[in-house]
């Protein structure tokens, strides 16, 4: 793994949740699947998705990793070097 930032611990543990709450906010419900922010735990739905809200969160934010909430799923992925760890 040459990437940084999948190698530094996380900041913040993404709390489990089955809820986009930025596609909530703007009544949608339709997400696929949802990753967590390592760096403040904001909660974003994938690129699968049709708002991609975990990667317009990176977009806004600059937070580099996202780790899947999926149950039964731990790998990361790092937005600044499009590396999965």
């Amino acid at each position: 793994m040459s990437c940084p930032h999948l190698a530094e611990g996380a900041l913040v543990e993404p709390k489990p949740t089955d809820e986009c709450p930025d596609c909530l906010a703007i009544g949608n419900a339709d997400w696929v699947h949802l990753r967590g922010c390592l760096t403040c735990g904001h909660i974003g739905c994938c690129d699968s998705s049709p708002n991609q809200h975990a990667t317009k969160h990176f977009e806004a934010t600059g937070h580099p990793v996202m780790r899947s909430i999926q149950p039964g799923e731990t790998w990361r992925w790092c937005f600044v070097d499009e590396e999965i760890g």
